[in-house]
């Protein structure tokens, strides 16, 4: 087998420096985006998530940890999250009768109130169904949270908070994006069960 030691080494230190930036360039947006799902959750709200391939498994990692837990230091009561990503019923109904743009858009339109906050994923910020899903959430007030790479794309000035990874490599991106959404998830459970 060919010595991949070296490739190890740079996709590591390439994450780590990636999420170092991030930690230094994006920390006040994720402290207001945390904000913004304290007073959701408080407010009787519910935290959307939506996104497509990784992106899509992001969506349920990070909803579940919201429903369940994130962290066993704290034993706390559900917060209320759901995954736009997992009811394949939806998805394909949607995506046969209306087409796959709207997969998202009409969950939003069928399920989200003003009290919500909607977290889109993109590691493109061009996604057409997260596009519609992010229009949809505006004509209902719903407030929304892009986690984003290679410079926003179109998203980045449709979204409320842009969480702009800055990075162009996809792996960068998604491996930023879950550490975001655990810091997130983490500062919701630090304030509203510590």
């Amino acid at each position: 087998m060919t010595d991949y030691r070296d490739y190890i080494k740079n996709h590591l230190i390439g994450s780590a420096e990636t999420q170092k930036a991030v930690a230094y360039q994006l920390i006040n947006a994720i402290a207001d985006a945390a904000g913004v799902c304290i007073k959701s959750i408080r407010h009787k709200g519910k935290i959307m998530f939506c996104g497509n391939g990784g992106s899509a498994a992001d969506s349920q990692h990070l909803a579940t940890e919201l429903v369940v837990r994130l962290s066993g230091e704290h034993d706390r009561g559900a917060y209320p999250s759901i995954a736009l990503t997992t009811d394949t019923s939806i998805l394909t109904a949607c995506g046969n009768d209306y087409g796959f743009d709207y997969i998202f858009a009409r969950q939003i339109d069928a399920l989200g109130q003003q009290s919500d906050v909607l977290v889109v994923i993109s590691t493109s910020g061009n996604s057409p169904n997260i596009i519609k899903a992010v229009e949809s959430a505006k004509a209902k007030e719903i407030f929304v949270i892009g986690l984003l790479g290679k410079g926003g794309g179109k998203l980045k000035s449709l979204v409320d908070i842009p969480l702009v990874v800055p990075s162009e490599d996809v792996q960068h991106i998604q491996e930023s994006h879950i550490a975001i959404g655990h810091v997130l998830i983490g500062i919701i459970e630090k304030e509203l069960a510590g």
